[in-house]
């Protein structure tokens, strides 16, 4: 329990769609939240993109408003986490960004990768990085952005650019230009960085172009990455954590030793199993990534990315406007025939993991004169989970070949698992317990524990354990054969919008 005079810590929660800043108290506890949306931009097909000074102008509204809320004096650090990959090159001098950043989930990169593939480097890059080769990443974004934009090369070689992913930008910012730093989860999601040897790999760099001197320098998760100026914030308060969104989810969900597995559900859904001080080479095209650094010793974790999760419902509000509101689209799916054969495949940005396909695009197959938009809710919302257990077979297939403990549970988290439908949909076609805690917007819990443990209001991420509390448990409901006869429809309809060219 954070014991520490003040005694509140502010998470500040930058994702794809919004900015929030969270002010918790020493038991977890959610004392007050504010919120800015985020604007997205669709420059080109499958290319998405962020105003990173509309992130800085949000993130610094926020943090001001929970420094005020707060009261004077009551906030012992800030804790960040934020959206991973979303790759940002700004100038040292002037702290501006040289170009909008390039989003995570932005495909333009397509074409560097399959030649570093034709090349015959994935194995390589994988054995260093724990990542497979996939636009997703951010070492190809930081090329594209070097070669697009004029004399931006030439610049980053004479070190006068500096790349960030989201949380350096936000430190670079929040102290003045003062410390340009990252920490080992977010830099393990580059494509960069040496995850055995915990430093930027010379031959990563040399293969994807990347100016070391354009670097963050690479720190724990819980420590000091500088002051957050009163100036900018209202407050001088140290920036005490820094951690990618889907580690500090798993941070928030005790999810800190084998045998322990969490998936977040946000614009995406990212699953990710703990596996201790081990690292898990993935046979079944899942990631290796940094769990935690703390104190210096390194914790891994297997890693299933999916690019679209609660975005396919916002598709089917904003898009084809079936409800107006995403609560209601459970409300909307359990209208529908439950004899349906519709799937719908959200494969709008291509597919990630297992099966890594920028070039796969969304498809809703199976339609019949009976079905309308209750069947295609459902099947929206039933994407999610069939995407969640082709994340669960491959990892539960990569713990099982290197002897690692499988997980008794599924730990959810996320604005979606709030649905009980939604989550008793999860356990039916995934077949495994679904465990919701009693804090669902553990990305920001995560940071803030993670802070309280750079400032020392925890001994050990032990006492981080104890405090996760169930809210719910969600055991599987549908036989066996139902579950497996309706997942061999998803595959067939995965395989379809896969080769959709062909077809």
């Amino acid at each position: 329990m954070i014991t520490t005079t003040p005694p509140l810590v502010i998470a500040l929660d930058q994702g794809t769609t919004s900015t929030r800043a969270v002010v918790f108290d020493g038991k977890g506890k959610i004392q007050s939240q504010h919120q800015l949306t985020l604007t997205q931009y669709y420059p080109g097909d499958g290319w998405v993109e962020h105003d990173p000074e509309e992130i800085w102008r949000a993130s610094r509204e926020v943090v001001m408003a929970a420094v005020a809320a707060a009261g004077e004096g009551r906030v012992a650090a800030i804790g960040i986490t934020n959206q991973r990959e979303t790759t940002v090159v700004w100038d040292r001098k002037t702290g501006r960004p040289i170009a909008n950043a390039i989003v995570w989930q932005d495909r333009r990169t397509a074409e560097a990768c399959a030649r570093l593939k034709a090349g015959n480097l994935e194995a390589a890059v994988q054995r260093r990085s724990g990542l497979l080769l996939d636009p997703y990443f951010s070492a190809t974004k930081i090329g594209w952005l070097l070669d697009h934009v004029p004399g931006a090369r030439a610049r980053a070689e004479a070190g006068e650019l500096a790349f960030g992913t989201i949380d350096s930008w936000l430190v670079y910012k929040l102290t003045g230009g003062a410390v340009h730093a990252t920490d080992a989860t977010n830099a393990s999601r580059t494509s960069l960085f040496n995850i055995a040897d915990q430093d930027w790999d010379e031959d990563l760099l040399s293969w994807f172009a990347v100016p070391r001197a354009m670097l963050p320098e690479v720190r724990d998760s819980a420590g000091s990455f500088g002051t957050a100026l009163k100036s900018l914030i209202g407050a001088d308060l140290p920036i005490m954590a820094v951690a990618g969104d889907q580690q500090a989810a798993a941070v928030g969900q005790a999810c800190l030793g084998p045998g322990f597995m969490k998936s977040t559900y946000g614009t995406g859904c990212f699953a990710l199993a703990h596996t201790g001080p081990r690292q898990v080479a993935s046979k079944h095209r899942l990631l290796t990534t940094v769990a935690t650094r703390l104190g210096g010793e390194t914790t891994y974790a297997l890693e299933g990315s999916i690019f679209m999760a609660g975005a396919t419902i916002q598709w089917l509000r904003d898009k084809l406007r079936l409800f107006d509101d995403a609560a209601k689209s459970s409300d909307l799916a359990q209208q529908a025939d439950p004899n349906s054969q519709v799937m719908l495949v959200p494969a709008f940005t291509g597919l990630g993991a297992p099966y890594w396909d920028p070039d796969a695009r969304g498809a809703i197959l199976g339609l019949t004169r009976n079905d309308g938009a209750a069947e295609i809710a459902r099947a929206g919302l039933e994407s999610v989970s069939f995407q969640t257990r082709d994340l669960l077979e491959a990892m539960a297939a990569d713990l099982a070949e290197a002897g690692e403990p499988a997980p008794h549970a599924l730990r959810v988290d996320g604005g979606m698992v709030v649905n009980d439908w939604f989550c008793q949909n999860l356990a039916d076609l995934t077949g495994r317990t679904i465990e919701r805690p009693v804090v669902t917007e553990t990305t920001a819990l995560g940071a803030a524990f993670l802070a309280g443990l750079g400032v020392g209001a925890f001994a050990s991420v032990d006492e981080i354990a104890a405090a996760w509390r169930l809210d719910r448990r969600f055991e599987p409901m549908l036989p066996a054969a139902a579950r497996d006869a309706r997942y061999a429809r998803w595959q067939e309809a995965v395989a379809k919008a896969r080769h959709r060219t062909a077809d």
